[in-house]
C-alpha cells in the first residue's frame, strides 16, 4: 500500500501529485481557457519544470499525472479536482466546465499508485481543492462561492463528518467576476499550522474570527501586489512549516513572510502562473504531508 494522508496544509511534503504543462498547455486557446496576455506554452512549461525541481529539491517524491495531448490545459493545476485526507483520495467535481474531466484523471492515478478513494462529489454538488483549507486535521473550512456550491459541500461533509472531521462553508465575494475565479486559497496560504499569509479585505468574516479564535497568526500580504497579480503574490507552496516556494516578482510580500520567520524560494511564473491564475499552491495536490 502506498504512503498517503494530509490533513495539514504546512506540514513536511513528502509525496505531491504533479502534471506536465509540456503537453497539457501546447495548442491552449488562450481566449477559451481565460488566460493573460502574458500566456506562452514553451514558456509556461519551463517554468513548470523550474517549480518541479524545487518541489523535488524539497524532499517531496513526485507522481506524475500522464503526459498526454488531451486539450485538457487547467490539469496541470492539480490542486482542484482531488482532496487527500489520511482515509483516502475524495475525487472533487469541478465548478469549470472546461474542467470536468479532470477528476477522472485523478481517479485514475490514485488507482494506479494504489491510493484508496474515500468518497466523490457528484453534481450537481461542486467542489474544488483551491476552495478547501485544513484549519486542523480535524476542521476543513471550505469556501462557498462561483466554483465550490453549497450542495458540493454538503456532500463532502457527509463523507468526513463520520470520520470526525468538522466541515465548515464559508461564503465568498463575487470580487472580479464569475470568469476570474476567486478560492478560498485566493485569500489565504497557510505557512505554518499557527501561521497563515491572508489578504483579509477578502476574507470571509467568520472565517477570519475562526482563525483568530484557532490561535493562528496571520501575516497580511501586500495589497498592492495583490491587486497587480490577481492575488497570485499570495499563493505561496510551503514544503514545510516556515519554508515556502512563491512567484517572483512580489518583494514586500515576501520581506512579510520573511519578517514572520519564514525562508521563502522563489521561481519566474509569468507565463504559467500570472498568465493562467493558478500559483504553485494549485499546480501541486499533496497526497502526503507528515
Amino acid at each position: 500500500m502506498s504512503a498517503f494522508g494530509s490533513q495539514s496544509m504546512a506540514a513536511p511534503l513528502r509525496r505531491v501529485l504533479m502534471r506536465s504543462a509540456a503537453n497539457a498547455m501546447r495548442d491552449a486557446d488562450r481566449a477559451a481557457w481565460h488566460y493573460g496576455p502574458g500566456f506562452n506554452p514553451a514558456k509556461a512549461a519551463s517554468q513548470h519544470a523550474v517549480l518541479a525541481e524545487l518541489v523535488a529539491a524539497s524532499g517531496a517524491q513526485i507522481e506524475w499525472i500522464e503526459d498526454k495531448a488531451d486539450a485538457l490545459s487547467d490539469s496541470v493545476f492539480t490542486h482542484d479536482p482531488s482532496l487527500m485526507t489520511d482515509r483516502g483520495a475524495l475525487i472533487l467535481s469541478m465548478g469549470k466546465p472546461l474542467r470536468a474531466r479532470e477528476p477522472s484523471l485523478h481517479e485514475e492515478t490514485y488507482k494506479r499508485l494504489g491510493i484508496p478513494i474515500l468518497g466523490r462529489v457528484e453534481a450537481p454538488g461542486q467542489v474544488e481543492g483551491g476552495d478547501c483549507v485544513w484549519v486542523d486535521a480535524r476542521t476543513l473550512a471550505i469556501g462557498r462561492g462561483v466554483r465550490s456550491n453549497q450542495e458540493g459541500i454538503q456532500q463532502l461533509s457527509n463523507l468526513l463528518t463520520p470520520l470526525g472531521i468538522s466541515v465548515y462553508g464559508f461564503d465568498l465575494p463575487l470580487w472580479q467576476g464569475e470568469e476570474a475565479c476567486l478560492h478560498l486559497m485566493s485569500v489565504i496560504s497557510p505557512l505554518a499550522d499557527d501561521l497563515a499569509l491572508v489578504y483579509s479585505p477578502l476574507l470571509p468574516a467568520p472565517f477570519y474570527q475562526m482563525l483568530k479564535a484557532r490561535g493562528i497568526r496571520l501575516v497580511e500580504g501586500d495589497a498592492e501586489e495583490f491587486a497587480a497579480s490577481n492575488g497570485l503574490s499570495l499563493n505561496v507552496l510551503p514544503t514545510s512549516p516556515l519554508k515556502v516556494i512563491a512567484v517572483a516578482g512580489f518583494p514586500r510580500t515576501k520581506a512579510a513572510m520573511e519578517a514572520a520567520g519564514c525562508t521563502v524560494e522563489i521561481f519566474e511564473a509569468d507565463a504559467l502562473c500570472i498568465a493562467c491564475e493558478g500559483g504553485p499552491t494549485c499546480l501541486t495536490r499533496p497526497i502526503l504531508r507528515q
